[in-house]
């Protein structure tokens, strides 16, 4: 696992990007309140990935955690997504 880099000047948003973008996931935010700092987004791996759907939820998560966010996840959703999850700061 690499590493997240947070800094200061990053907005939650951003370091939510960041997040996704280090775990290689496509990600759509769904429903945020930046206001709040409440988001839900829903993933889904990249064609051709091959990591069972519950070592990406745990790195996912893993990062979340580390960066102090809460994480509430649902797999496998009925939209279709590989993860759906709300995440508070």
């Amino acid at each position: 696992m690499s590493e997240v880099k947070w800094t200061m000047e990053m907005t939650e948003r951003q370091l939510i990007q960041e997040i996704l973008n280090t775990v290689d996931v496509i990600y759509k935010f769904v429903n945020t309140d930046d206001d709040k700092k409440d988001y839900e987004i829903a993933i889904n791996r990249q064609d051709g990935d091959n990591r069972p759907l519950e070592d990406v939820n745990k790195e996912i998560k893993h990062y979340f955690t580390d960066a102090e966010f809460s994480y509430d996840e649902q797999l496998n959703t009925a939209d279709g997504d590989d993860i759906h999850v709300e995440v508070k700061r």
